[in-house]
């Protein structure tokens, strides 16, 4: 028996729980004054990988409940009932424990055997505390919707890349990198095709209550998505269409003028279901031409989809809007079809191959390709779409920043603040040709939270690149094994 099972045996269930209690009061009591702001962190970080540790071990215990049929004998019947009983539980905390455990749980074969986890790198980098509840319970979800019959290192594949990106990045990010690898396993749409997700779209307008209100459900195609995401990022935004304001800017006006606009986002209490609802409502009103919302950003009221020349030449992969969407490639070329939406063709280095390099662009054209080429907030971690972004100098307008393709970039207008010349400012610059990222923007952190002063590249807006890349490196090493 291994020590850390020598250590259960011997302790008992009150000295356990002792231990845990010891350490919890420890930091809630305790005086953390004394500690610098980096002990703080440090101390987060590392109590978040305990308590990660901690998370795992749910997976164990439910197990062991099972197998001593505790469910039955307390008379739940079932584990996801126990689970709300006995701990207190809501029914989807209590159900997402129990999805957990069969997907990166042991479990005892009849014959005996312990059988490993189903998702075995997934339950290792939990049981590490590198990856959290949230990041395995999105994995789970991915690896559910991946079609049954594909090969054995297809799915290990899938799985390596998921656990990859946990390990760094954000739980949030993982629905996009499943879309991006289903899209790439099941290329043929075998799994979720077109033609299911039309058979799922509908709307229903639940018949009007007491007070007049009726209630809204359904789904949605992503092309649809698109084009209404399209029309909500200009109407939907605080200080537009307003009804509780009679200020407020109108759908109508063609170009606003950003100084009433901000006058009237600051009026603004609106949540975003409320501003979604008035721009919708603005959008139906007589008179109104959808194709005439005038500017948004210094482009006009339009779908705007990105994919790679590879993926359109193999017919796999999704195209991605200025939103943050997805559209698969056979829709997107049918909504290109249309006169308003554009469609950005992109070569291998992620560079649009419709527009000149080296050509001096205007506004609209270089807006498009910024579009085309950052998808959005250019700043490590920020996950704000193309449609939320403005045009930024790297090197700056005062100090001979040209005005060119290669020195502008797209940055949200919170990230934007942060970039200046003091101490606490952020820096930008161009990625060099020896970069693996050459040619896109790095950011540099205030030495207080980068004493290297090292450019970073935010990724969470190039998914398919490298989930593309991984599966193609990834294929090439089952290759060689096979080989």
């Amino acid at each position: 028996m291994d020590s850390k099972g020598e250590t259960l045996d011997t302790c008992g269930i009150a000295d356990l729980a002792a231990a845990v209690e010891t350490l919890s009061n420890s930091v809630l009591h305790g005086n953390l004054n004394p500690f610098s702001d980096a002990d703080v962190v440090e101390l987060m970080q590392r109590l978040e990988t305990c308590k990660r540790q901690l998370s795992s071990l749910d997976s164990r215990l439910i197990i062991e409940a099972c197998n001593r049929s505790l469910p039955e004998g307390g008379g739940a019947k079932d584990v996801v009932p126990f689970l709300r009983r006995t701990l207190g539980l809501s029914r989807y905390d209590a159900s997402v424990r129990v999805k957990i455990t069969r997907w990166c749980g042991e479990f005892f074969e009849p014959s005996g055997h312990l059988r490993p986890p189903t998702l075995a790198a997934t339950a290792e980098a939990f049981g590490a505390g590198a990856i959290s509840r949230d990041h395995v319970r999105n994995i789970v979800d991915v690896m559910t919707h991946l079609p049954a019959n594909i090969p054995a290192e297809s799915r290990a594949e899938a799985e390596g890349i998921l656990v990859g990106h946990s390990r760094v990045g954000w739980p949030d990010d993982l629905p996009k990198i499943g879309r991006e690898i289903l899209a790439r396993v099941d290329p043929d749409g075998t799994v979720v095709s077109d033609a299911d997700r039309r058979r799922r779209r509908g709307l229903i307008l639940g018949r009007p209550g007491v007070d007049g209100m009726s209630w809204v459900e359904g789904w949605i195609t992503p092309e649809l998505r698109a084009l209404l995401d399209a029309v909500f990022v200009k109407l939907a935004r605080p200080g537009m269409c307003n009804i509780d304001d009679a200020d407020s800017v109108a759908a109508t006006v063609k170009v606003v003028d950003s100084t009433v606009l901000e006058a009237a986002a600051r009026r603004d209490r609106r949540d975003a279901g409320q501003r979604t609802h008035d721009a919708l409502f603005a959008l139906l009103q007589p008179g109104l031409d959808p194709a005439k919302l005038g500017l948004h950003r210094g482009l006009p009221v339009q779908t705007v989809l990105t994919m790679s020349v590879a993926d359109l030449e193999r017919g796999a992969g999704v195209a991605t809007t200025a939103s943050g969407g997805h559209v698969s490639i056979s829709e997107a070329l049918k909504l290109a079809e249309g006169t308003r939406p554009v469609l950005a063709v992109l070569d291998a280095d992620g560079l649009p191959l419709f527009l000149g390099r080296c050509q001096r662009l205007a506004t609209p054209a270089q807006r498009l390709a910024l579009i085309a080429r950052d998808k959005g907030c250019t700043r490590p971690g920020c996950d704000a779409p193309a449609s939320m972004c403005a045009v930024h100098h790297i090197t700056d307008w005062a100090k001979g920043g040209p005005t060119d393709l290669s020195n502008l970039t797209l940055v949200c207008d919170r990230c934007h603040a942060l970039v200046n010349d003091t101490a606490e400012g952020w820096k930008t610059v161009v990625m060099d040709k020896d970069s693996p990222y050459r040619g896109r923007t790095g950011w540099i952190a205030p030495k207080r939270l980068d004493p290297t002063g090292t450019p970073r590249v935010n990724d969470r807006h190039h998914v398919g690149q490298w989930v593309a890349a991984a599966i193609e490196s990834s294929r090439r090493r089952w290759g060689s094994r096979a080989a």
